[in-house]
């Protein structure tokens, strides 16, 4: 995606120059990968930001931390790499502060923006201005190009390998633990898979990771509770939520599937089966024209005409950011067009009984969506 991303950085430009804005400082790990290909691994978290500056012409430079520069000017095709150590020379501020002079209107992303970043440059600010891009940026990664699509294609086989170890352990008896790890090894093959061992690709984990999240028994109406050493009993639902681990070459999907341990309770297929109806009746709203919240509203309508009430959006937009815009909620008028790409959901929950659950990555095409993560779903006992 060199190419792709030297071109989105160009779009940027002519983007800052419209709005007439002098320069842009990137921080958001995201929107570094989606502009210069560098994935950091260190970041604000441990005190080492990583920062993109984008000048509306000429060359943008990289900030980066030391002990991450070899990385960073191995994976990205930015020339300018200006390393810094700890607690030496003003660290990152002192760089940063060379390659704003002169900038009076800068552009950040304010939501995503580190406070250490935000602390020092309003510091500095005298009579600079700033201005927030997260919607110009934003805007941009909406459309994905078909080279991000098939890696989310790819995404979608890790997701679907990590639903099948999950499948060929569950059982009475088996601890929520045990099948975590079936899920992790299950996408981590499968990732290994499409990976080769030279190039670009040696700079991508294949390793599954993150805290699956994953509940059993009348904590399937928790909805994001981890999984623990609780074993699965008979009658149970087991629901898994990958949004959290189900990342490829740094794109996110959503995908969820809940499966029932050896039988299952008339009320709890009714509840389920209300689940699949509604995000079906989603995925049947989607096309181009269509705004984001009537997607919302065609699942709503299929929750009340069961008699249920609607708790959570229907779905967001994802790409190399679990959350991206638009979102499938009231409110949110953007017109769908194609290629974009988003996590559908449906869930019902009965608050300290039963939560049903079910979830699906997808992109718009010109007479509605393909499914990115076509797996069984219909209801299913083990």
């Amino acid at each position: 995606m060199r190419d792709e991303q030297i071109g989105r950085t160009e779009t940027l430009q002519r983007r800052l120059a419209d709005e007439e804005l002098d320069a842009a400082v990137l921080a958001d790990p995201d929107s570094i990968y989606y502009f210069a290909g560098f994935a950091n691994y260190l970041g604000t978290d441990f005190g080492r930001p990583t920062l993109l500056v984008v000048p509306r012409a000429g060359a943008p430079s990289m900030v980066t931390p030391l002990m991450e520069s070899e990385m960073c000017r191995a994976m990205s095709w930015v020339d300018d790499v200006r390393p810094w150590e700890d607690g030496r020379s003003g660290e990152w501020r002192e760089l940063l502060d060379g390659l704003l002079a002169g900038v009076r209107r800068l552009g950040l992303e304010h939501d995503t923006l580190p406070q250490a970043v935000r602390r020092h440059l309003a510091q500095g600010l005298g009579g600079r201005e700033t201005v927030d891009v997260a919607r110009t940026v934003g805007e941009m990664r909406m459309i994905k190009s078909a080279a991000e699509i098939a890696v989310m294609r790819q995404a979608g086989e890790v997701a679907i390998a990590m639903a099948e170890g999950a499948r060929a352990v569950i059982g009475e008896g088996v601890p929520e633990y045990e099948v975590a790890l079936a899920v992790i090894q299950g996408g981590t093959r499968k990732a290994a898979e499409l990976l080769r061992d030279e190039g670009p690709d040696r700079f991508v984990p294949p390793v599954i990771h993150n805290l699956q999240i994953l509940q059993s028994g009348h904590d399937t109406s928790m909805v994001h509770r981890r999984a623990s050493t609780r074993r699965l009993g008979q009658g149970e639902p087991v629901y898994l939520c990958f949004c959290g681990i189900a990342n490829f070459r740094h794109y996110k999907l959503g995908f969820d599937r809940e499966y029932f341990v050896g039988w299952v309770s008339d009320e709890h297929a009714r509840i389920y089966e209300t689940t699949l109806a509604a995000q079906a009746a989603a995925l049947a709203a989607i096309r181009p024209g269509v705004t984001a919240e009537e997607v919302h509203y065609a699942a709503e309508t299929a929750y009340r005409d069961a008699g249920f009430l609607p708790g959570y959006r229907t779905g967001r937009a994802i790409g190399c950011s679990f959350l991206e815009q638009p979102e499938l909620k009231p409110g949110d008028t953007t017109r769908l067009r194609p290629g974009m790409t988003f996590a559908v959901d449906g869930g019902i929950t009965v608050p300290g009984s039963f939560g049903a659950r079910v979830g699906d990555s997808i992109v718009v095409t010109e007479d509605g969506c393909e499914v990115l993560t076509p797996y069984p779903k219909e209801l299913t006992v083990l």
